[in-house]
């Protein structure tokens, strides 16, 4: 394979009376590794997803090594070698590597010689700088397998131009540095090129040789790396450099334990342990920050302590009294929680904005005065102080919240749970996904909580917020803590190897 080159020229795309993209060009050279930065909603997935033929855009022309070609279809982009790794993995779980590869290719003959695939596919990976088990099934493989799978996949399949979605969310440092360092080596080689998007000014500054900007749907600007800092792509993205919330960690020694959970043991959705005897305490006043690869049992300790989940043995203790979740038990401990996802799991998507941020007070003053009736004008009344407080971009209190972006359904769902100012906070991968600004301003609101004195649990799978935010740090792996060191003094290489088991 060689790497190509690609022109985008006047790219324009428009949905409804959203300008989406409004004439974009971007040249991307043969060989590079080009960043594609920009908020959410600034037009960098309708980019990408035109030039992949998912989207027809309303005009525009692209330039394949100099040629125009027409890509109205994704399997149009496949046939000229152009290829996507999303930010959510497409590999079959229930296949193995071996099927997933075989299956996916254009012409699949009707009757398959197993064993002869299998030595092909053995032959391309001794061309390949890392491999995946052929027989495992895809479930079975950790994160970091899964997403050298998705990679492998592409070159398997011919791809030398690969548009990267995110592609290191659910990796260790050191797996994203392995992935991220050999794709660079391909680039070097000219073997390949590469269109990241991604929020990570620290992997745009050691991989990537161009980045290009985009603001709501129009082009800020095209850059080589070396010319820029993480301000001047700050101020590209947002348009203001005043526009990162920043507080200050206020000075402060934990106070009494808030959340006690000892030797807790929760099943997974088929029966198996996710979280094993797994004990620990949060205090006043701290953030304590659960790091981990997705899958070792943050997801079913967060919805224990939701009450989305039952345990099978253990207690958990909020303020020394037993606590099983119930929404009696939340309201009296000031349990607050911002879930992953939190659209599919602590939404009503059809209810409006007001409604939602009524959730946890419907049945309480002034929203009901007895507990009976729902007086639905002092709702809005709260609904409106709290969007202008916490900046919530909607049409209006009575929009449905499905309508939102996903940084404002936060924001929603975080001015609900912040409004009562509870004692403790239970957030998980907060700002997944989410654009500069939205990230700034939601950790801001955190570290806020912290410094009035409410206990914070923050489970998130991004290492670098993880130290920004956290007094402690425990790292979760195959459901037990594998380490507890405070955030001052945190060894980022023994978080990593004890993230990955080591």
């Amino acid at each position: 394979m060689s790497a190509p080159s690609l022109e985008l020229i006047g790219f324009s795309k428009r949905f409804g009376a959203l300008a989406a993209l409004d004439d974009v060009s971007v040249k991307i050279q043969a060989g590079a590794f080009h960043a594609l930065l920009g908020e959410n909603g600034a037009g960098k997935s309708t980019l990408v997803k035109c030039a992949m033929g998912y989207y027809a855009a309303d005009q525009g022309e692209i330039l394949l090594n100099g040629r125009q070609v027409t890509i109205d279809h994704p399997r149009e982009a496949h046939t000229l070698g152009l290829g996507m790794v999303y930010q959510h993995f497409t590999l079959v779980p229930n296949m193995t590597v071996l099927e997933n590869f075989v299956l996916s290719r254009e012409h699949v003959p009707a009757v398959i010689d197993w064993a002869a695939e299998r030595r092909r596919l053995q032959n391309f990976f001794s061309t390949t700088p890392f491999t995946v088990p052929l027989d495992t099934p895809v479930a079975d493989l950790a994160a970091g397998q899964k997403q050298k799978g998705e990679i492998l996949r592409q070159l398997y399949l011919e791809r030398n131009l690969l548009i990267l979605d995110e592609p290191t969310s659910v990796l260790t440092p050191d797996e994203a540095d392995e992935v991220l360092s050999t794709l660079k080596k391909l680039t070097q080689e000219k073997r390949l090129t590469i269109v990241v998007i991604t929020h990570k000014f620290r992997e745009v500054n050691a991989f990537c040789d161009t980045v290009t900007v985009l603001r709501r749907g129009t082009l800020i600007g095209t850059k080589p790396t070396s010319e820029l800092d993480n301000d001047m792509m700050a101020e590209m993205m947002v348009g203001r450099r005043e526009a990162r919330a920043v507080v200050e960690r206020a000075e402060r020694t934990p106070g009494k334990p808030v959340l006690q959970v000892e030797a807790l043991s929760v099943a997974d959705n088929v029966g198996q342990l996710a979280v094993e005897d797994l004990s620990l305490e949060i205090r006043a006043g701290e953030i304590v920050g659960v790091a981990g690869v997705s899958g070792n049992g943050q997801r079913e300790l967060v919805e224990t302590l939701a009450g989305q989940r039952h345990a099978r043995s253990g207690a958990m203790k909020v303020h020394g009294e037993r606590y099983t979740a119930t929404r009696p038990e939340m309201i009296r401990h000031k349990v607050a929680c911002l879930p992953e996802e939190p659209l599919r799991n602590a939404c009503v998507a059809d209810m409006s904005v007001a409604e939602n941020m009524a959730l946890r007070s419907f049945d309480q003053p002034p929203a009901s005065p007895d507990g009976i009736r729902l007086r639905r004008a002092p709702m809005r009344e709260v609904a409106r102080r709290l969007i202008e407080a916490y900046r919530v971009k909607t049409p209006g209190p009575d929009a449905a919240i499905k309508g939102l972006s996903g940084g404002n359904v936060q924001r929603a769902v975080l001015a609900r749970e912040l409004s009562s100012e509870g004692d403790l906070l239970i957030v998980a991968n907060p700002c997944f996904g989410l654009d500069f600004a939205a990230v700034a301003e939601i950790r801001a609101r955190i570290v806020q909580a912290r410094n009035r004195g409410a206990a914070v649990l923050l489970v998130s799978e991004d290492l670098d917020e993880i130290l920004q935010l956290s007094d402690r740090i425990v790292v979760m792996f195959d459901g037990k803590l594998a380490l507890q060191t405070p955030g001052a003094s945190a060894d980022v290489g023994a978080i990593g190897r004890a993230m990955a088991g080591h």
